[in-house]
C-alpha cells in the first residue's frame, strides 16, 4: 500500500496529544474548549444545511 508521509505526521501528532492527556476524552474535550475560547477571531459558524427534500421524502 501506498505510503503518505503526511497521514503519518498527522496521527503521530494526534497519538501524541491524546497521550499527553492519559487518553482521557474529557481532558481533551476540555483542552479543546480553552483553545477555542481563546482563538474565538479564528473560528467561523456555518449555517446547517439541511436537504429538506430528502427528509421528507424518506417519511413513510
Amino acid at each position: 500500500m501506498h505510503r503518505n508521509e503526511i497521514l503519518e505526521e498527522i496521527h503521530k501528532h494526534r497519538e501524541d496529544y491524546a497521550q499527553s492527556f492519559n487518553y482521557d476524552l474529557n481532558a481533551i474535550f476540555r483542552d479543546l474548549q480553552k483553545k477555542q475560547q481563546a482563538h474565538k477571531n479564528r473560528l467561523i459558524r456555518l449555517p446547517i444545511k439541511r436537504n429538506f427534500n430528502q427528509i421528507y421524502h424518506n417519511i413513510d
